[in-house]
């Protein structure tokens, strides 16, 4: 397949806005919390659009249309659990992890601030919190190299395994070079990217086929259950245990660091509310026009993708609808996507890595510096796993991200919900509760997937449940830390 010189300027323009980002950015992170939260100094817009571009990644523009192009409107059982966690995230979670960070301390990584919540001495909670995200973080970024081997590989016939090199070696670039700042102001130009690429596409295929009522009657010729909540296009239905598994996606948010983190980094509070409208806008239109990309995606291509194929949706019609240029812009959307989010999870990686193992355990008086280069040393080797981990062709991209999202979201979901509004949470509960969570996904995922249970719901469940009963068993957290508790809760009320 050639390339069209207006598709190669659209990418080369691309990326020279990413590596400028990097550029100039590269100085202003001199020390971790620079090179990790950006000086605390995000405002409202950037917060937001990094906080949802990092979250949506490539699934939001081939793994979900891929999953309406098959599964057809009960697709939307997803993106309203994910529409539901996004609020529920901004609304409980944002404004007391932004307080409680900065007044514990001035907690730069999760857990480091699960380490200085409840005083961990034997630093058990940030070795375990690091381990787990360590794992899941491969998983979850090699989610994002098999996008970006796909989309290349789709849209230009580059060869799988050469496309996974030039996705990594972008996101490796800019986010070696410029740290957080880089990482979440090219968040906000790939965030008006997406948005403008999943808008364009649905809405220049329905015009094509002649206009939504056309569409949807196509539609509706080739199945009745393409419209139907509880039944699957292949005739197949949806019972309340398929239909919780996907609404349970929303639980996972509270687990996320690498959208936790950008809560962390935002300049004041006050700029919390603003940035939940923002948002919300942007995840509710996005979610609902992913959706409809698979199924405008079914009536223009009919059924000759089959399977992983199916994920290319977007991709194939973008290059049927418009010219050189403009198809260029929309990949370069899918693969602002892509970066968005795993630029986040390698820096979120890497700083908890040397943060949180290396210098706790093997060097506590490391110097700024030390600490900033073997971050970045961990950026390429973490990069380098999961690109190992995404060799093969074959990965659906769907079932990745569900894997690492429940990781995340049991592992340290109800760990932060409990640590921000329970006084008599103890360091034992803690532990357990990320033990628990993290354990049970992956035993869950690899013994006990045939039930259809999605993970992330016995996950949250157990690790809520050893929080809870640990903590009662346990005796009362030592008055230091109550009153730390009290001192954070108090800054929350003010602000």
């Amino acid at each position: 397949m050639q390339l069209e010189w207006g598709t190669v300027a659209a990418l080369v323009l691309y990326f020279g806005v990413l590596i400028g980002i990097g550029v100039g950015t590269y100085k202003k992170d001199e020390n971790m919390e620079g090179y990790v939260l950006g000086g605390r100094g995000l405002g409202p817009w950037v917060t937001s659009m990094s906080a949802e571009a990092s979250d949506m990644s490539g699934w939001m523009l081939m793994g979900l249309p891929g999953y309406a192009y098959l599964a057809g409107i009960s697709a939307f059982w997803i993106a309203l659990g994910l529409i539901l966690g996004t609020w529920a995230n901004w609304a409980f979670v944002a404004k007391r992890l932004r307080v409680f960070t900065q007044v514990l301390h001035n907690s730069i990584t999760l857990p480091e601030y699960f380490d200085n919540r409840f005083q961990d001495r034997q630093k058990k909670l940030r070795v375990a919190s690091s381990i787990f995200i360590f794992i899941f973080f491969l998983i979850y970024t090699s989610s994002s190299f098999v996008a970006g081997g796909k989309l290349f590989n789709s849209a230009f016939g580059l060869d799988y395994h050469t496309s996974l090199f030039i996705t990594g070696g972008i996101v490796v670039f800019y986010t070696l070079v410029g740290g957080f700042s880089a990482v979440c102001w090219t968040d906000l130009f790939q965030g008006f990217l997406m948005f403008f690429s999943i808008l364009i596409v649905p809405v220049t295929a329905m015009y094509y086929m002649g206009g939504v009522a056309p569409t949807m009657v196509r539609l509706h010729s080739i199945s009745a259950n393409y419209f139907s909540l509880i039944a699957g296009a292949d005739g197949s239905h949806l019972d309340l245990v398929a239909i919780a598994s996907l609404l349970a996606w929303g639980l996972g948010y509270f687990g996320q660091p690498h959208i936790l983190v950008k809560f962390m980094a935002i300049k004041t509070s006050k700029s919390i509310p603003q940035a939940t409208r923002i948002a919300m806008v942007w995840v509710v239109i996005s979610l609902a026009m992913a959706v409809l990309v698979g199924l405008t995606g079914r009536v223009y291509l009919g059924d000759i993708l089959k399977g992983t194929e199916a994920e290319t949706v977007f991709i194939r019609m973008s290059g049927d609808f418009f010219s050189p240029f403009i198809a260029g812009v929309i990949t370069a959307g899918i693969l602002g996507a892509i970066m968005s989010t795993s630029s986040s999870q390698l820096l979120v990686t890497a700083s908890s890595v040397t943060r949180d193992f290396y210098e706790p355990l093997f060097n506590p008086d490391a110097s700024p510096a030390t600490m900033v280069r073997l971050s970045r040393f961990m950026v390429i080797l973490v990069s380098l796993l999961s690109m190992y981990l995404a060799m093969d062709p074959n990965s659906m991209i769907l079932n990745i991200v569900s894997y690492a999202w429940a990781g995340f979201g049991a592992a340290f979901g109800p760990m932060i919900l409990m640590s921000l509004y329970w006084r008599r949470m103890t360091m034992n509960g803690a532990f357990a509760g990320i033990i628990a969570g993290g354990l049970t996904v992956l035993v869950w995922k690899n013994f006990f997937a045939w039930t259809g249970i999605y993970e992330i719901i016995p996950g949250f469940l157990l690790s809520l449940a050893a929080i809870v009963a640990v903590s009662l068993l346990d005796k009362m957290p030592p008055q230091e830390i109550l009153d730390e508790y009290d001192e954070a809760d108090l800054m929350y009320r003010l602000e």
